[in-house]
């Protein structure tokens, strides 16, 4: 029997956290436990291997079974509720990747609710038909090819009640990639349906073909119109790292800018006059470049362009990688990128080189983030690292931007009483705007609406999904009922989702109604004498509303120092990368004041 591999990673609002201690079962095709796991700081488990067929199954358009082994996965964690993602391709030689976002348990949720997510055969497998539609003459829209990020999908037909959800662009390519095609085919085949996808998605949103259409979306998931796609589907590393390489590169005419039309089909039980991606694989066995196999289906004169245009990116690419030696601000812009991620991510080492200077240090963080994040880990910053770093630091970002803007607006915990509808304005509506805000980092399916206290059609297709999402009468109309569900959710991820902290490897607590130090223990794999020592308790009594900071994954967050003569609080912060806050936050201290010999708890990287 051959084998495949398979790694969960479960976080929470948008990869911004995450979820260590969550509980993960992985089941095969009978229903029958295979493995038992846990997710560690980075919200990961360890990569386990698994029973499957030979992939020469996969290679041949004339086997009539399934070329891979199903499996199922289950995850658990306090306070969220469990996801079940069932028919799990892994195919021989093959490390697939599975994305688990966990949504928060609501405010007065007694109990957790399971989710389901099937994934099922790829499209390569479907005999149903593709009538992918494309321009003829229509005039197009935009002047330059863009990379939107993110690009909204809507999960169904065209015409159909789906949701919608926002996916940054390099991994929607990847889902599509793993949802169309077996990941075992050779790199060229691989290559060249990839660059199918990736023009195919372009040229839909060069041409507004669904915007211009009235539609709230770039593109479906309907294999019929566009191309599949899966949300919450494993990624092969196969298509991965492709897709990491050439993900803002597509198909174009010679002498044209506007991205070709590459429609495509599987070409035995679907033709079409597109790419065939069976065939792809007989071209590419038979040694044919990715270029030379799309020019086999498309025009003789098409080429490879590669577009600089992003949407959604904190800073443009420089142009050239980052690698030891490199200096600038571009470096200093992902020091301070990384810095950021690090306190949600505490894997990731401190930085302790110079502003500027990309030395050990700078190297280190990079590799560890792209380990955490499935890139290649080679210590480079290319393009596909910085666009991941922009997307990440986005995230984490606004994450601690809506935390603090909800203290300023002082949301509270009662509702208002208004009824809003499209035309109002106001207070209530900022209210509104920032509550959905927030369901929208946990609930994909809604499109977060612009905080400028006007309800318009943003605002009232966000409350349109979270109605759907809700069962609620989806009317757009935010009423009594609405406006309860809607705090039900904040309060609810206010009370369920760890709190980034200042200091790196803990997590910052609230003390509720019921709590003692053992469950606090229990709920975060720790022990109660690591949470007195880090937050200098002598006794097991805490109250109501006091702040604890937590260790995670029950390390230690701190190391001791024994302070030296010339020794400064400053001094000793500059040292290990961090401030001098955190030092006197962390051994209680209410002075700079040090003494030789005394021994300083410092938070370690």
């Amino acid at each position: 029997m051959a084998i495949g591999y398979l790694t969960i990673q479960t976080r929470t609002a948008h990869d911004a956290l995450p979820l260590s201690g969550v509980s993960i079962r992985i089941l095969d095709a009978q229903g029958a436990s295979v493995y038992e796991l846990t997710t560690d700081e980075n919200g990961e488990t360890r990569t386990v291997p698994l029973e499957t067929l030979d992939k020469n199954f996969s290679l041949s358009p004339y086997y009539s079974g399934i070329p891979y082994a199903n499996y199922s996965v289950l995850a658990r964690t306090a306070g969220f509720n469990s996801l079940y993602v069932s028919d799990i391709p892994i195919y021989d030689g093959q490390r697939a990747v599975l994305p688990i976002s966990l949504i928060p348990m609501r405010e007065r949720q007694r109990s957790p609710i399971q989710a389901e997510i099937y994934v099922g055969a790829p499209a390569i497998s479907l005999s149903g038909p593709r009538s992918q539609e494309g321009p003829s003459g229509a005039p197009y829209v935009l002047r330059q090819v863009v990379i939107p990020d993110p690009i909204t999908v809507h999960l169904g037909p065209p015409s159909s009640a789906a949701a919608n959800v926002q996916v940054s662009f390099p991994d929607y390519v990847k889902n599509v990639a793993s949802s169309e095609i077996y990941p075992t085919w050779p790199a060229s085949a691989l290559t060249a349906n990839i660059y199918a996808i990736i023009t195919f998605a372009l040229n839909r949103i060069y041409t507004e073909w669904y915007r211009s259409r009235g539609y709230g979306f770039d593109i479906t998931n309907s294999p019929a119109y566009d191309q599949y796609f899966v949300h919450g589907r494993p990624i092969y590393d196969s298509i991965s790292r492709i897709v990491d390489n050439i993900f803002d590169e597509y198909v174009r005419r010679e002498g044209q800018t506007a991205p070709y039309f590459t429609s495509f089909c599987n070409g035995t039980t679907a033709t079409c006059s597109g790419l065939s991606q069976w065939g792809t694989v007989t071209l590419a066995e038979q040694g044919l470049s990715p270029l030379d196999i799309l020019r086999s289906y498309y025009p003789k004169d098409i080429e490879i362009a590669q577009t600089n245009i992003k949407t959604g990116i904190l800073s443009s690419y420089p142009g050239s990688p980052l690698r030891m030696g490199s200096t600038g601000l571009d470096v200093q812009t992902i020091q301070s990128w990384l810095a950021r991620i690090r306190r949600d991510y505490p894997a990731i080492p401190a930085i302790t080189d110079p502003e500027g200077q990309f030395q050990n240090s700078t190297q280190a963080a990079v590799t560890k983030f792209q380990s955490i994040f499935n890139l290649a880990p080679d210590g480079i910053v290319g393009k596909s690292t910085w666009f991941k770093l922009s997307q990440i630091y986005t995230a984490v970002a606004k994450l601690s931007e809506l935390n603090s803007e909800g203290n300023t607006l002082g949301i509270g915990t009662i509702p208002p009483s208004s009824v809003l509808r499209q035309g109002s304005r106001g207070q209530d509506v900022i209210t509104l705007q920032y509550l959905l805000n927030v369901a929208a980092e946990y609930y994909p399916g809604i499109v977060a609406p612009a905080q400028d206290g006007i309800f318009g059609s943003g605002t009232q297709q966000a409350v349109i999904a979270f109605q759907r999402i809700m069962q609620l009468n989806a009317d757009g109309i935010v009423g009594p009922l609405t406006w309860q569900a809607l705090y039900d959710v904040y309060l609810g991820a206010d009370q369920n989702v760890p709190s980034p902290s200042p200091n790196p490897g803990t997590v910052q607590y609230v003390v509720k109604a019921g709590d003692s130090l053992w469950l606090i223990a229990q709920k975060y794999g720790t022990t109660v004498d690591a949470i007195k020592k880090l937050n200098n308790l002598t006794g097991d009594l805490i109250r109501i509303g006091q702040v604890l900071t937590i260790p995670v994954s029950g390390t230690p967050p701190y190391t001791e120092y024994t302070v030296k003569a010339g020794d400064s609080l400053w001094r000793i912060a500059r040292q290990y990368n961090t401030t001098v806050e955190a030092l006197m936050n962390l051994n209680g201290l209410t002075s700079d004041l040090l003494m030789i010999g005394q021994v300083l708890k410092v938070p370690i990287g």
